[in-house]
């Protein structure tokens, strides 16, 4: 064939292909084009809406300022300062709210804060907060609180009547806060709202984004509140282009179109290169644009992620971070390691171990942390997208959930929590057929995502959401009964239990006097870890207050447990274990009692003397459950305040059940709950030390342990060495541990002795031989 036949069959297959081809990369190039400018829509309310979050942050923060300094005003003005003198608190009122303008009502109350105390549940906690906060600080303070069944603002400040302690409280109407939001126009299609705990003090836009609100939230100074935001979730554009990628493909696209159609009429020469050897003139097929297009795309997306980097915040990357799975849980700061992508891998990859084993059901729930609802929907969608029939109980302690798999017979669970950790973490807590996950099976869900091990059915699970909490206090209620009443604190520490808990105790006969029970995910009080002595000591204080018996406390999501006597005394876990273990073995002689290396070298020969079998195993709560499988304990315990409760139980850790069975053996005693508490043996002994350490801290664990081995050499040659978790070394007058924690870089210690020159003994052995794999690392344990 001549070459002028062969250019001439060329020009007429562009003739006949060139429109078809030009039309295809049109429409090419305007689905690109659309989804830039879709993108640049996203980009534009989510930048509007930061914009009116932070004008809200300083509008609403000044009009609380405003509402503090007025007060503060009022209370130097030479009337109200010689009514207050007077000792009049109704006079001092009532001069006050004559100068403060706008309060519905005024009370000056006495320092003691008797009335407020002696009905807190009618009072208002948050009002009650608000007065003892005002008491400590040197300017006025603003709250929102309920008083007088209504929703309002609260502004107080400490003053003196008559010369005593005391508080200035005035009531204003919720519109002195909420009148700036009122004022900030938001995109329409995003939300915006004022928030205090998990209550919506005032919101606008779109209420479906309510749950997903968190992750822009900032607060509004040290005031409890916060302002929450959020924007709907766009999606990426193709080929996870961002906005100018997909403009710069549609241009190019376009220009391609542009000349085939030419070309095909005749108007353009379309460019021709000669190949050696080769008498035609190669056109790029269909699929060889393709590939050019992709290979310009590849080079458009890295053009658009320096021109414009899209906000982690708004569109989070679906990247797993290793070090979140740990060896009892998974867990990680949100917004950094967690996010609702992140969370759907992580359920696509356990409904996919649950699909390898045949399982299908699952029960989930979460605690009271602010993330908890993203997070939690994020889990349902993966799990549903493989293929898991999702049970959704909604906001519930970590044992409520367990309980749930028995009782809706799923046997798998998920609760999504951070447990006792800060308020910007969260995780999720894994039970698949009944065995809670841990070790290599929690590294395994980690592996399947990252080599795409992920099933996809082709029905999305179903989903269904259930209320268990009534279930849950009739199940144990109709168990536990009190023999007389106990007046018993809880303390929540603004955490999940701080709803279900109280209910519990009082369907079993206690009076309950709730401390910190408003569900709160910034945990404004106090860190939720009942296993710190101080965060203990407002419990403390309440429990001498209202003169209670004893006062319980539970961590973030209630699987801990943690208490006080009316002394004022922490009574540790391992302690409480014991008196557990008498119960049980009343009814259950010979049984097995695990308990952790953390815990105090009396617990063994306490419970062989109430006719039971000691076992001392690794710190972890799903470490401890599995060995209770394993040997069919009927109780177990560890240091930290988890109990595990097989006997008319379920056999899981649950701090609220734990505190039902303590109440009911207090009130089967003669002697009061601190006698009782009292009684049990008890050595000078430390709490847990910590230590954080650089590098890894098992691999100093195991130094520090290759060194107590080396026999006559060794200064813990006269000890008993357990090597299951570190090294515990049990001495004849006391014993010492240190081990690596599995969640976090630190060093985990802990001593006990008879005498305290017996504890300083074995605290320096251990601080000594330390310091010698430390050199550098100064130890004050």
């Amino acid at each position: 064939m001549s070459k002028a036949n062969e250019r001439r069959q060329g020009m007429s297959s562009v003739r006949t292909s060139g429109p078809v081809l030009g039309g295809m990369l049109l429409l090419l190039a305007v689905w690109f084009g659309w989804n830039s400018y879709a993108q640049w829509r996203q980009d534009a309310v989510a930048q509007g809406l930061e914009q009116a979050r932070d004008r809200a942050v300083q509008d609403v923060g000044q009009a609380m300022a405003t509402q503090a300094s007025g007060l503060d005003a009022v209370l130097k003005q030479p009337p109200v300062i010689a009514a207050l003198a007077g000792g009049d608190a109704l006079a001092a009122a009532s001069a006050i709210r004559e100068r403060f303008k706008g309060a519905e009502d005024v009370q000056v109350l006495p320092g003691d804060l008797a009335a407020a105390y002696a009905n807190p549940k009618d009072f208002g906690y948050a009002r009650l907060s608000l007065l003892e906060s005002a008491q400590v600080a040197d300017r006025a303070q603003v709250r929102v609180v309920r008083d007088a069944k209504q929703v309002r603002l609260g502004v107080a400040a400490a003053v003196r009547l008559g010369g005593q302690p005391a508080v200035a409280y005035a009531r204003l109407p919720l519109l002195r806060l909420t009148g700036p939001l009122d004022a900030i126009a938001a995109p329409d299609s995003a939300y915006l709202a004022v928030r205090q705990g998990s209550y919506n003090v005032a919101q606008q836009g779109d209420v479906a984004l309510a749950d997903v609100a968190e992750t822009l939230a900032r607060p509004l100074g040290n005031s409890g509140l916060r302002v929450a935001a959020a924007v709907p979730q766009g999606d990426s554009g193709p080929l996870g282009l961002g906005t100018v990628g997909c403009a710069i493909v549609a241009a190019l696209l376009l220009i391609i179109a542009v000349l085939l159609v030419l070309a095909s009429r005749g108007q353009v020469a379309l460019p021709r290169r000669r190949v050696a050897n080769q008498s035609s003139v190669d056109e790029p097929t269909f699929s060889q644009s393709l590939q050019h297009d992709a290979s310009v795309a590849s080079e458009a997306r890295a053009l658009d992620a320096e021109a414009s980097p899209a906000p982690p915040a708004l569109v989070p990357a679906v990247q797993v971070a290793a070090e979140m799975f740990r060896a009892y849980d998974i867990r990680g700061v949100v917004g950094k390691d967690l996010n609702p992508g992140v969370a759907a891998l992580i359920g696509q990859a356990i409904g996919s171990v649950m699909q390898a084993q045949g399982l299908r059901d699952v029960v989930v729930g979460r605690d009271g942390r602010l993330s908890g609802p993203e997070l939690s929907n994020g889990l349902i969608e993966g799990l549903r997208r493989a293929g898991c029939n999702v049970t959704d109980i909604g906001l519930a302690p970590t044992p409520v959930v367990y309980f749930g798999a028995y009782e809706l017979r799923a046997g798998s669970c998920v609760a999504v929590t951070g447990s006792h950790n800060p308020p910007d973490y969260n995780g999720f807590k894994i039970v698949i057929g009944g065995e809670t996950l841990s070790g290599a099976a929690i590294a395994e869900l980690h592996q399947r995502i990252n080599e795409g091990r992920l099933h996809t059915a082709a029905t999305p699970g179903e989903l269904e959401q259930r209320d268990i909490g009534d279930a849950y206090i009739q199940r144990i209620a109709d168990d536990v009964q009190l023999d007389r009443p106990i007046k018993v604190v809880v303390d929540a520490g603004n955490g999940v239990a701080g709803e279900i808990a109280p209910r519990l105790l009082e369907a079993i006969g206690a009076e309950v006097v709730p401390l910190y029970c408003d569900i709160d995910g910034s945990f404004p009080n106090h860190h939720p870890d009942p296993s710190e002595p101080h965060n203990l000591n407002d419990l403390v204080k309440m429990v001498q207050r209202f003169d209670a018996d004893i006062g319980v406390a539970f961590d973030g999501d209630a699987d801990r447990l943690g208490v006080v006597t009316k002394e004022g005394a922490m009574v540790f876990p391992d302690r409480l274990l014991m008196l557990f273990a008498a119960d049980v073995l009343q009814r259950n002689p010979g049984a097995l009692v695990i308990y952790d290396v953390k815990c105090t070298g009396k617990l063994s020969d306490y419970v062989l003397r109430n006719g039971g079998s000691p076992l001392m195993w690794k710190t972890g709560h799903s470490l401890i459950k599995s060995k209770m499988r394993e040997t069919d304990a009927e109780l177990a315990g560890e240091m930290s305040g988890h109990f595990f409760f097989k006997e008319r139980w379920y056999g899981f850790d649950d701090g609220i059940y734990a505190a039902a069975r303590l109440l009911e053996i207090l009130a089967q005693r003669e002697q009061t709950p601190s006698e009782v508490l009292d009684a049990l043996p008890e050595s000078v002994s430390t709490p847990e030390i910590k230590v954080p350490v650089e590098g890894d801290a098992h691999a100093l664990v195991a130094q520090f342990v290759a060194r107590a081995q080396t026999g006559e050499e060794s200064p813990f040659e006269s000890a008993r060495l357990s090597t299951i978790d570190g090294l515990r070394a049990d001495f004849i007058d006391g014993w010492g541990l240190v081990r690596a924690s599995n969640t976090t870089p630190i060093l985990v210690l802990r001593f006990e002795a008879d005498s305290e020159a017996a504890l300083q003994r074995i605290r320096t052995l251990f601080r000594n031989e330390l310091q010698t794999l430390l050199p550098e690392h100064p130890l004050a344990f």
